[in-house]
Parts: C-alpha cells; sequence; structure tokens
C-alpha cells in the first residue's frame, strides 16, 4: 500500500508540472491560485491528512506577511491548501527533483544561507512583492521542531511587513493521529531523509492537519515587538489546539528520534535529561 501511495505522489508530482507548464500562462491569478490550492488539498489526502481549518474567519484577503511554525515540508501544502501563498526557502530546495521546479514556478523565494548579502537582497525582495499587493509566507523559527513548541524568532525576517507597511498574519500548524493524539510523524527533523520522513507519514496516517489562523497584526510596529506579537498569537492558537489532543506517545517521540538522531537515545546520558514530553530538535528549513 505504501508503494501504491508513493507512486501516486510521484505521478501528482509530474502532474503538478503539467498544470505549471500548460495552464498557468492562460488563466487568470484567481484560476491559477485556486488550481494551486486544489493541487495542494489532494497532495496531502495522497498522504493520508485532511486538512482542518481554524478561524478562518481572521483571515486577511489583502497584502500580508504570513508567518508561521514550522514542523514539516508538509507545512507548505498545508499552506497553500489553505491559502496559495509564495514562501521564502533554503536554496537547496531549488535541486530537490521537481519539487524544486515546482517551487521556483510557484514564485519561491530562494535564500543562500552563506552569503551575508542574501539577507538585506531577501528583505528587499519580500517587501517590494508586499507592497505590490502580494502575499508572502516565512517560518521565522528558520527551522523545523517536533511542533510540541515554539522555537525562538528570528526578528529580522518581519522586516519586510514593517518597511512595506503591511500587517502580519500568524498562523499554527499541529497535526493530530488517528488515536486523537499530536503526532511527530510528519517532523521533518535533524538527520532524518525525505524518503524516511515520507514513510514515517505513510505508516502514520491517517493523519489531520490543524492550522489555525491568529487575528492579524496590524502594521506600525517595529521588528522586534512584531515579531514577539505574532510569536505570543503563535503560541497560544499552539496551546489552544494542544488542548483537544493527548501528548505524542513515547513510542512515536522514539522512532523520531532513532531516524533523526542516530547518533543518541531518548533518554540517555548523552541526551540530557531528555523526557519523552521534550521538544526535539530541528533542522534548518
Amino acid at each position: 500500500m505504501t508503494a501504491i501511495r508513493k507512486l501516486r505522489l510521484v505521478f501528482h508530482l509530474l502532474r503538478g508540472m503539467a498544470i505549471v507548464a500548460l495552464r498557468f500562462s492562460h488563466v487568470t491569478p484567481a484560476h491559477r491560485a485556486e488550481l494551486i490550492r486544489r493541487w495542494s488539498l489532494k497532495m496531502l489526502r495522497i498522504c493520508g491528512m485532511r486538512l482542518v481549518v481554524h478561524n478562518d474567519g481572521a483571515r486577511l484577503d489583502a497584502s500580508a506577511l504570513v508567518v508561521g511554525n514550522h514542523v514539516s515540508w508538509l507545512d507548505i501544502y498545508a499552506v497553500n491548501a489553505w491559502r496559495p501563498t509564495p514562501f521564502v526557502s533554503k536554496a537547496e530546495v531549488r535541486q530537490w527533483p521537481i519539487v524544486g521546479w515546482l517551487a521556483e514556478k510557484l514564485d519561491t523565494v530562494f535564500l543562500q544561507r552563506e552569503k551575508r548579502t542574501e539577507a538585506m537582497r531577501i528583505m528587499h525582495e519580500m517587501a517590494e512583492r508586499l507592497r505590490n499587493g502580494g502575499v508572502m509566507c516565512v517560518f521565522p523559527e528558520g527551522t523545523t521542531s517536533d511542533g510540541q513548541d515554539l522555537l525562538p524568532f528570528h526578528a529580522n525576517l518581519f522586516q519586510a511587513a514593517v518597511s512595506a507597511g503591511c500587517a502580519v498574519q500568524p498562523i499554527c500548524l499541529m497535526y493530530e493521529d488517528a488515536h486523537g493524539r499530536q503526532s511527530v510523524a510528519p517532523a521533518y527533523t535533524g538527520d532524518l531523509s525525505l524518503g524516511k520522513s515520507l514513510d514515517m507519514v505513510l505508516r502514520g496516517g491517517p493523519l489531520v492537519a490543524h492550522l489555525y489562523v491568529c487575528e492579524p497584526i496590524a502594521p506600525g510596529g517595529d521588528r522586534r515587538a512584531t515579531s514577539a506579537a505574532a510569536r505570543d498569537a503563535i503560541a497560544a492558537a499552539l496551546a489552544t489546539l494542544q488542548e483537544k489532543v493527548g501528548k505524542p506517545t513515547a513510542e512515536s517521540l522514539a522512532e523520531l528520534q532513532k531516524h533523526a538522531y542516530p547518533a543518541t537515545e531518548l533518554g540517555a546520558d548523552a541526551a540530557g535529561d531528555a523526557t519523552p514530553d521534550a521538544p526535539v530538535p530541528g533542522r534548518e528549513g
């Protein structure tokens, strides 16, 4: 069954390439957004996942910088299934087969981390898109985690919204397993390969991707104040979602630790005072 679903994913990615190559230049921006939304929603379904959106009445229809917590490569499809949005991504993604080509065609802004001038270039490009009425999405943690808690935010990523004078739309992502517990199966952390991550998602399903839309943050503050307000909003949303589900099982956390951090064992002396409920460190995203 897993092999069949992987084959379906390959065909769906190829279908995405065909849609972009053959249809995007002939449709309106609104139609293009709808094609992206439907394609992303089906991507989640093939992975055994359904999307549940909370508090969608808070969504901004105008230009906005969307910011959220980062758990998985699936986050991008969850966000695009809710609201098609260009992302900021590490430059390595451009080299990924099929996915990199699709990301480039969907107006992704690629960041080369090793270049000192990149941060300024990215901020200028994002601000220009926002001034022109566009939407951008970033993950201000700058890396992924297992989703149990938030990592510190990088305030400099909010400078684009400050410079453009546009609002910030915080969102929160959390995954739930079939037993009503928070799932860490989608977590793309540590040394976990994309293939192994996909295996864990397919074996861990069916899953629910919860996306909580937080109240927008009006323009006017500086980047540090805006970053702090966004993090507080996302933390509150995560707490709200976690109240409705159980905690991840010790077994699921141990499996994630085994594959993402093979040099350590959960709870071992080398790992310090780790417990089954402790967040697993992330990877650069």
